[in-house]
């Protein structure tokens, strides 16, 4: 017999309440418009924004409604005030009252004319242009999926840069201008995303932070029982049956009748009985270290985690004082081309072998603004080319969205694209498009390579490999979002304006395995990027092969 579980859903039941009808069917409307929209907002801070002005507009359209509600309730009371002080006088003496032919007169017409017209006022639906608005708003709306993702993304943040539940609940997060709690719902919320994805080690994390808010004595929706519901399985998965034990004992404290509690205790018990004595002495600390809630964050599918994730955090840089003699500032003339003879740029190297420069000073702020501006309505959900099939599909190692720019869509793209060129040396005759990228809540692309490694891929053919990246920043990022290479230990950190280069291909065309590198999650901002990947062909006398295979 298996220890009974809690159930996985999105969104937990809201509490029995004695509503108004039309504060009813405002919230039938609100669960309504939230099933009808595509996700995926999660991925884009850009795209994020939008939902600001959504919300603003909902809450003046909500204010509007409860003016509304009021006048109509106190135009209410005060036609009851007046019958009060009316009806109290007349029952004192009803026949004297309405012995009077004028009281006689209006008693018959308050309630022949009055009395309705109070039942129409009553009935009259104030709602309904809230209701109206909220339907308009609903493409706005995020999902169940974009719930998930952001609780996903806030996960992905604790664990690159070593944030621990209690700081992200407080909102003490590095790099923020603004106070940002998280309640005990909200932190229940994260435990159970994780639980729904059968990520127990952070459904821990969660509950744990959600117990300690409710012990704290914090009010909440969310009962402490149902906590412990979610905890005591949890630990259970991470095999501390002791802690399981301990925290189921402690639901049935409050919970008695408590519908699998019962059993899980019996069961947990009756494992326990079997692995005494069972234990080796080499397991003791083992154990010990579980039965004080230490848990072990899970290996995953990339091997270099941990070496990725440092240099996210600036630890781990291998940029040696004898690197740093190497590496020089100058000017940049493109080869002597005309155009830059006059206005080179400021070139400065960033590592030295395989060479990566930072330039200075690529993109004014009115090109970026308007190149962002053109982007943003096409802006889509990043792909990546699926190893096996070469499908493009989405990944969770990827959360950006992106969208490519011809020359046609503004003169800024030709202007941008020719830049490149002058500085690079390079022909952007077969390079691909623009490619301009936003990234989301904890937005990230794990590492990876840019030249292809797959002898499918059609355009290798035709326009041969990616031989070079020129990678334009496009903002400032307040905390995170550095673009590292885990088998350098080299960190390139953000600067509006400014551009980095290297090539992913040796002179010989092979693919130069060094330059695998990611762009780590944004932990605080918005990161803007644009990129361009020059192709061999067309270079094969701006960049001559070398005569070895690692030249």
């Amino acid at each position: 017999m298996r220890p009974g579980l809690p159930a996985r859903s999105r969104r937990r039941m809201l509490p029995l309440l004695t509503m108004k009808l039309t504060v009813s069917t405002w919230l039938m409307a609100w669960a309504g418009v939230l099933s009808c929209v595509k996700a995926e907002f999660f991925t884009s801070i850009g795209h994020m924004t939008d939902l600001i002005y959504a919300e603003k507009d909902l809450v003046q359209s909500l204010k509007e409604y409860i003016l509304m509600e009021e006048a109509k309730l106190s135009k209410i009371k005060s036609w009851a005030s007046r019958m009060e002080a009316l009806t109290s006088k007349s029952a004192a003496d009803p026949e004297g009252y309405v012995a009077h032919p004028v009281n006689a007169y209006k008693l018959v017409k308050r309630l022949n004319t009055d009395w309705p017209a109070l039942e129409d006022l009553v009935l009259q639906d104030a709602a309904a242009g809230f209701i109206a608005n909220l339907s308009v708003q609903r493409q706005f709306f995020p999902t169940d999926e974009d719930e998930s993702g952001a609780a996903k993304a806030l996960m992905r943040l604790q664990d690159t840069y070593k944030l621990d539940p209690g700081m992200i609940s407080r909102g003490e997060i590095p790099g923020t201008k603004y106070q940002a709690v998280l309640s005990v719902d909200d932190c229940f919320g994260m435990g159970r995303s994780a639980y729904n994805e059968g990520d127990y080690y952070h459904t821990v994390l969660w509950m744990e932070q959600a117990l300690k808010q409710l012990d704290a004595g914090e009010e909440a929706t969310v009962a402490k029982s149902e906590v412990l519901d979610y905890l005591s399985y949890a630990v259970f998965q991470l095999g501390d049956l002791h802690r399981a034990l301990e925290l189921t004992r402690r639901l049935l404290s409050l919970d008695p009748s408590h519908e699998r509690a019962g059993g899980n205790l019996r069961y947990f018990e009756r494992l326990l009985e079997e692995e005494r004595g069972k234990l080796l002495s080499n397991q003791t600390e083992a154990v010990l270290a579980a039965q004080e809630g230490i848990y072990e964050r899970p290996s995953d599918y990339l091997p270099e985690r941990e070496v990725y994730e440092s240099l996210c955090r600036g630890e781990g840089i291998k940029l040696t004082p004898q690197r740093r003699k190497r590496l020089f500032c100058r000017y940049h003339h493109g080869n002597r081309a005309p155009e830059l003879l006059i206005a080179p740029f400021k070139e400065e190297d960033e590592w030295d072998s395989p060479h990566i420069v930072r330039y200075y000073d690529v993109m004014s702020d009115e090109e970026i603004e308007r190149i962002k501006e053109i982007a943003k309505p096409k802006l889509a959900r990043a792909t990546v080319r699926d190893p096996k099939t070469g499908v493009l599909t989405v990944a969770s190692y990827r959360v950006s969205k992106s969208s490519w720019l011809e020359e046609e869509d503004d003169p800024v793209v030709a202007r941008v694209n020719r830049r490149m060129q002058q500085i690079t040396g390079l022909t952007v005759k077969t390079a691909e498009l623009l490619q301009v990228a936003n990234y989301g809540m904890g937005g990230q692309y794990e590492p990876h390579f840019d030249f292809s490694r797959r002898p499918f891929d059609s355009g290798l053919k035709t326009e041969g490999n990616r031989l070079a990246t020129f990678l334009n920043y496009m903002s400032d990022v307040e905390a995170g979002g550095a673009t590292v290479f885990p088998d350098l230990g080299a960190a390139l950190w953000p600067k509006k304006g400014t551009a980095v280069f290297w090539y992913n291909l040796l002179r010989s065309g092979e693919g130069d395995y060094r330059t695998r590198h990611a762009a780590c999650p944004v932990l605080v901002g918005c990161k803007w990027v644009s990129n361009k990947w020059f192709h061999e062909r067309g270079q094969e006398f701006l960049r001559p092969c070398g005569s070895t295979e690692v030249d």
